[in-house]
């Protein structure tokens, strides 16, 4: 028997630590039952999440498990009872998986990725074999042309294509570069890839570094990311001792070293050439192109950068072949997208679907979204915010540019009516703003200029004319930059506009906010005829605005109140009013 406790980021969050510590408790001495970990299955919003898995294999997974319930789930991996169905993982965990495509994922969940025999078992590091014993680097090319594989960092670029040019460009030494400096808010797909499967990224990256002609590569990680860069590099380590890295790999001529550098959580060097730029010491600011860096990347050489997602795809493909990847999806947009689907939805959680899947059926048959959902934010702070109506768009590079977003790393944060949309255009905007470099005038005197905007706007000090104020200086920004992160970041702001412009007016015309979250134009009132007097409100309090005895009806002080929402928060019957 195996009992197997997810270790993701998340997992460790919910408390998989203490879990895992009685499990192992409750399971010493015990040689019949094995104790496991694993990276996160996706399904964030049940952890901590046990498997139990017996020697025929068949699972039984339990959700949301403590320290509690994991001494029942020892006591039944060693046969002494069988009494926890009731923290069973219920049906809804169950379809939550079923109805996704999981090629990124396959490995999530279920192998410990700190194990490389593991990885090994479910056929890690076949897929360079085969490569290296049978296809030319131009075979391998050719592989991810026919797949229709573009680039999951954002902008959806041919990996052949990329590929190619770096192959083709003169120069003995040529360098690849994973990406993992993944820096959306909301956005975790390529950490828990990291954690949960890295091997898979290093045999993409080993694959791709054949084709290309690279003998050295590096994973940009961000700092942040503590258990991520732990578990890769443990698996760098083991691929060297495996022969998977290293020299003469499988045998052959090809030699491939690979070596990890910790990023300091610049936003800004997701950007290909700031990211090299970080790399060669410099601080992280962006290059004109051309040159590409299939040109003239790393220390002017040759060099290839994609992202940890697309990496961990490539062996999947080379498995199970090219035309068995370019099925899914659509003409234009092949594969399957991994997504971080949070926000105002009841299963949160990594989600892997085939391109072409509307918003609609993610947002609500998957992430099982309720009746007040009005919009989702799509690709981040450089995304756009589409609204319920346009639900019916297909997931696909060139639909979602017509609403004005884009499919960015792959965060989808779903909002409904109690999410302000001119005050979510700030908080975007201000992280932007936050994280330029500076380089751009355009970009960083421009972004400045629209945040101070919003801010007025959501204090009840904006005026109408603001409004072609804002989209005058969007276009501006879009048009002065020199690298995406000042050509997207009015996007927000330009989404927000077009689709919820009555939510602007009401800001500045009637001087409230509908969703009744901007603090300055909101205040609390107490209805006489719910309140019970229990006082609760006026204890939590913290400036005394609130008065009246005990079993009385109670009342706020307006121009004393602070308009923190705590009133809101704790009252349990309905008494306290946002107006």
């Amino acid at each position: 028997m195996r009992v197997v406790v997810g270790m993701g980021s998340c997992g460790i969050a919910a408390g998989a630590g203490p879990v895992y510590d009685s499990l192992k408790a409750g399971l010493e001495g015990h040689a019949s039952a094995q104790l496991s970990i694993a990276g996160c299955i996706g399904s964030c919003y049940f952890e901590p999440i046990v498997d139990l898995i017996d020697d025929s294999g068949n699972k039984t997974t339990f959700a949301k498990v403590n320290e509690r319930t994991a001494k029942e789930i020892a006591k039944m991996a060693i046969g002494e009872e069988n009494r926890a169905s009731f923290f069973l993982m219920p049906q809804e965990g169950h379809d939550f998986l079923a109805k996704q495509t999981r090629i990124v994922l396959r490995n999530a969940g279920s192998i410990n990725p700190e194990e490389i025999d593991e990885y090994i078992a479910v056929s890690g590091y076949s897929a360079l074999k085969k490569c290296l014993s049978g296809y030319s680097s131009e075979d391998v090319i050719s592989q991810m042309e026919i797949s229709g594989l573009a680039g999951r960092g954002g902008a959806g670029f041919p990996t052949w294509f990329k590929w190619k040019a770096a192959r083709d460009a003169p120069g003995r030494q040529k360098y690849l570069i994973c990406n993992a400096d993944e820096g959306d808010p909301g956005a975790f797909m390529d950490r828990a890839i990291l954690e949960g499967d890295p091997h898979a990224v290093i045999e993409g990256m080993v694959i791709a570094a054949y084709a290309i002609g690279a003998s050295i590569g590096i994973v940009y990680c961000r700092a942040e990311y503590p258990l991520a860069i732990k578990r890769l590099k443990k698996a760098i380590s083991d691929a060297y001792a495996g022969g998977f890295l290293g020299s003469s790999i499988y045998g052959t001529e090809f030699s491939f070293d690979l070596e990890i550098k910790e990023g300091a959580g610049a936003f800004v060097c997701g950007e290909e050439t700031a990211l090299i730029a970080s790399l060669e010491g410099e601080r992280g600011m962006p290059r004109q192109r051309p040159p590409y860096p299939a040109a003239s990347g790393l220390w002017q050489l040759p060099t290839n950068i994609n992202n940890v997602e697309t990496f961990a795809n490539v062996p999947w493909i080379i498995n199970n072949g090219a035309r068995a990847f370019a099925k899914h999806g659509l003409q234009t947009s092949r594969g399957t997208k991994v997504f971080a689907l949070t926000g105002k939805i009841k299963n949160s959680g990594l989600v892997e679907v085939p391109m072409g899947m509307t918003i609609h059926d993610l947002v609500f048959n998957i992430g099982d979204g309720g009746a007040g959902v009005k919009a989702v934010q799509m690709g981040g702070p450089s995304g756009g915010c589409i609204p319920r109506e346009l639900f019916d768009t297909p997931i696909d590079y060139k639909s979602l540019q017509q609403t004005g977003a884009i499919m960015g790393s792959g965060g989808m944060v779903v909002m409904d009516e109690s999410t302000c949309m001119v005050d979510i255009a700030r908080f975007f905007l201000e992280f932007t703003c936050n994280e330029s470099c500076g380089k751009c005038v355009h970009c960083r005197i421009g972004t400045k200029r629209m945040l101070e905007i919003l801010e007025r706007i959501v204090a009840g000090e904006g005026q109408m004319e603001d409004l072609g104020l804002l989209e005058s200086l969007a276009t501006q920004v879009k048009e002065g930059s020199l690298c995406e992160l000042g050509k997207s970041a009015p996007n927000p702001v330009l989404t927000t506009i077009r689709y919820f412009r009555d939510e602007y007016e009401a800001h500045i015309e009637d001087k409230k906010c509908p969703a009744k979250h901007c603090r300055a134009l909101v205040s609390y009132s107490i209805d006489p005829g719910a309140c019970t007097g229990c006082s609760v409100c006026k204890t939590g309090c913290p400036v005394n605005a609130i008065s009246g005895e005990p079993q009385e009806t109670h009342k706020i002080d307006s121009s004393a109140c602070t308009r923190c929402s705590n009133c809101l928060r704790v009252c349990n019957f309905g008494a306290v009013l946002a107006n």
